[in-house]
């Protein structure tokens, strides 16, 4: 089985490689370790106006060594684990890519964590995982985490005044 663990620097990424080291038998499992960066050219600052980084070469390279190392430990930590696995940095929009390495590897199984964004988040951030569930023609497993179900402070707030009884 080719399964293809697309990961970032978060905390969802290491739940997704968790679920990879304890629900799949090693045997016949390649993992292939995919790390998306996306490409910069501005930045917003503070008083919300963006500003062209004079510096892209530089970040862009030291995004690429900090990516190459964070597929690196996970798939090492794969193949302690009995696993054959192997890494991938690719440039790029993170949903784009996904699908389109999994198609092209080609991938039996996708797996990817989940941020689990919400609301307004979610329509301004945009849902890598939900664009690579709807995209790819393999199988996906989307890793939540139990603080994904959890409402965001700001939400629990909100919950809280509505269940308070009129006075």
């Amino acid at each position: 089985m080719r399964v293809l663990l697309a990961i970032d620097e978060s905390q969802y990424s290491e739940q997704a490689e968790r679920a990879v080291l304890t629900q799949l038998r090693r045997e016949g499992t390649q993992v292939r370790v995919l790390n998306v960066i996306e490409p910069i050219s501005s930045y917003v600052s503070a008083d919300l106006f963006p500003h062209l980084v004079a510096h892209t070469a530089q970040i862009e390279e030291d995004r690429h060594k900090q990516a190459k190392e964070l597929v690196a430990r996970s798939a090492g930590r794969l193949r302690k684990a009995g696993f054959k696995a192997t890494e991938v940095v690719e440039d790029g929009d993170p949903k784009t890519k996904i699908v389109e390495y999994a198609a092209n590897w080609p991938a039996d199984l996708v797996v990817l964590g989940s941020h689990g964004l919400k609301g307004i988040d979610r329509l301004v951030m945009g849902s890598v995982s939900a664009a690579v569930s709807n995209h790819v023609k393999c199988s996906v497993e989307i890793v939540r985490s139990p603080d994904a179900a959890k409402p965001s402070p700001s939400a629990a707030k909100q919950t809280s005044r509505q269940k308070r009884p009129a006075r």
